[in-house]
């Protein structure tokens, strides 16, 4: 079976300083840009049957710049909805919630545009991500690649090895990087994670 690439986007405002991306539709720094150019030969080197990315600006730029082309645009690939915790850091959240963990806690309540999602429920978009995954590999036409976001990869990733979605808590994932899924004697494994060029 061939493999499920993980492109993190490049670098934003947002992601550099910490502060919670969700929904809002921030751009890729220069640096971010950067990021994503250096990503191409680490997937132009395999035959890619379907390429999926997240609807954010973020996402589609370092698709685009790694050279994917028929991108499939997918709303279950959007990043965590953060709710109240949008735009806002983690060192913020705990000076009001100590002890606070987003892949257990979740979020608090925003408003009416993004609510805010609970672990299961971004776990359970991963699910939905990885039926069209497990789909898409098994047409034969290449490996599956998925361009989006760092909690949500995390999730998934999780998911994608029958843990629970709180484990992708375990996953660190920076920005601009590739990570790859496969299996082994039939059983999901990570066979790369956190990959940049030259690393």
């Amino acid at each position: 079976m061939a493999d499920l690439f993980l492109v993190r986007h490049g670098e934003t405002e947002w992601s550099r300083s910490g502060r919670h991306t969700g929904l809002t539709d921030v751009p890729l720094t220069e640096h971010g840009r950067a990021e994503a150019r250096l990503l191409a030969p680490l997937i132009r080197s395999h035959r890619i049957g379907v390429a999926f990315v997240s609807p954010s600006q973020r996402a589609r730029e370092t698709a685009e710049l790694i050279g994917l082309t028929d991108l499939r645009v997918d709303a279950d690939l959007h990043e965590w909805d953060y709710g109240a915790y949008e735009g806002i850091t983690t060192v913020e959240i705990l000076r009001e919630r100590p002890g606070w963990f987003l892949f257990t806690d979740g979020v608090e309540a925003g408003p009416p545009e993004h609510p805010g999602e609970s672990p299961k429920e971004v776990g359970e978009r991963a699910d939905r991500m990885l039926s069209k995954v497990h789909a898409g590999l098994a047409n034969n036409e290449g490996c599956v690649v998925l361009v989006a976001h760092g909690h949500f990869l995390r999730v998934l990733a999780a998911r994608w090895l029958g843990l629970p979605p709180a484990d992708g808590a375990l996953f660190q994932l920076a920005t601009g990087t590739v990570s790859r899924l496969s299996t082994e004697h039939g059983r999901p494994v990570i066979a790369g994670w956190n990959v940049r060029p030259g690393s």
